[in-house]
């Protein structure tokens, strides 16, 4: 079983001994034996002054962009970084002076979208020039740490969305994307990572032999974790990405989609790795809730040739061929953006929403980024911890 960076340090705590700590954590931070984080350490003597919630709270609670409260964990002063307003997601200075370590753990899912270690990012900023080191507990990246896919992320669309110089699919852990944003953005700080065991950039999540915690409302397994890459451009359109389901992200639809007709298109692009299977739910929260609505439930066939940002680009393209009246890409604001669409702070650019709109071929719009695959796999290599 692999051994994460919480298990690592729990068996030498030594290093946190007598120092005034934070902890950037949510419910994801266990023990492989189910124990949370801040109750472990506490057991070998290691005192938290401070615990910093994410995205969706320490205990998942909280919707997507969903302002979070500040409430106390097990007694432990509990400060929220996402709040109604853009400055939230960064920790306030008088919270970080008296520390002289901040550790984060929790679980990331592989995609550039998802915020939590855009909370770390933003945290080195916060930390730069303080004294304050950062500790990062390492944890595997769900995808594995051998396929990138997807566009590089354009600078003028940075976003709390796109933080990273990196693809879609990055293939690097929490710790390796820490290293890269040290050397990106230079911050002033003193980085530790505590390495996993055990890990191996071929292993997907199941050949861990680590217990899933879902680190989010709408990630409740692997299998959503995998296709998030793709479905997570639904976001951005006014389709619903499958919230409201029990299966989020693997499932997707609107009132106007004919799911038979919108299969047959999606399977013509003859994508590996996938099926995709005609059906109707009716969401019980977020778009189109109480609505039957026709949709199509992903099918992952063969992780290794499975695609899915791809598929999502894909499918985003069928339904604006053939739904194009009805299909929008939606203008309001996104995780704290109101001037550019959610579409394309997700893509990194306009570039595809724009070759969509045009009616490009779907197989040229696939193949626009695979130049910029090749240079990160490349680039990420001095970074890889394992």
């Amino acid at each position: 079983m692999t051994a994460t960076g919480l298990e690592i340090l729990l068996s030498d705590p030594r290093i946190c001994l007598g120092r005034r700590i934070g902890l950037m954590v949510n419910q994801s931070s266990l023990t492989a034996s189910l124990e949370y984080s801040w109750e472990a350490l506490a057991k070998k003597g290691v005192k938290i002054e401070r615990i910093f919630s994410p995205e969706h709270g320490v205990f998942a609670t909280e919707q997507d962009q969903i302002a979070v409260g500040s409430k106390p964990t097990a007694g432990i002063e509990t400060v929220s970084l996402y709040g109604n307003s853009e400055a939230s997601l960064v920790p306030d200075r008088a919270l970080l002076e008296g520390l002289d370590l901040i550790i984060f753990d929790m679980q990331d899912v592989g995609s550039r979208y998802y915020t939590y270690v855009n909370t770390l990012a933003l945290t080195m900023e916060a930390v730069s020039g303080m004294d304050i080191e950062l500790m990062v507990l390492d944890r595997p990246n769900p995808l594995g740490g051998e396929l990138v896919e997807g566009p590089m992320l354009d600078p003028r669309f940075h976003s709390f969305v796109g933080m990273f110089p990196v693809p879609v699919r990055h293939g690097l852990t929490a710790g390796e994307l820490a290293g890269l944003y040290l050397d990106h953005a230079k911050p002033d700080l003193k980085l530790t990572v505590i390495q996993m065991q055990e890990w191996e950039r071929r292993m997907l999540y199941a050949d861990t032999g680590l217990p899933w915690i879902p680190p989010s409302p709408n990630m409740p397994t692997v299998e959503t974790a995998a296709v998030y890459p793709g479905m997570c451009l639904f976001e951005g359109l006014n389709v619903s990405e499958g919230r409201g389901s029990t299966t989020p992200f693997q499932l997707s639809g609107a009132p106007f989609i004919n799911p038979m007709e919108l299969a047959d298109r999606c399977r013509s692009f003859d994508l590996d790795g996938v099926l995709f299977r005609p059906t109707w739910f009716r969401p019980t929260f977020h778009k189109f809730a109480g609505e039957e609505i026709g949709a199509i439930w992903l099918h992952i066939t063969n992780p290794q040739l499975f695609r899915p940002f791809a598929a999502g680009v894909a499918m985003t393209a069928a339904i604006n061929s053939l739904y194009g009246e009805q299909l929008q890409f939606l203008q309001e604001v996104y995780e704290f953006n109101d001037t550019i669409p959610a579409f394309d702070l997700l893509t990194g650019s306009s570039r595809i929403r724009t070759t969509i709109l045009e009616g490009g071929e779907v197989q040229d719009i696939l193949y626009s980024w695979q130049e910029e695959e090749g240079e990160f796999r490349r680039f990420k290599q001095p970074f890889h911890l394992y």
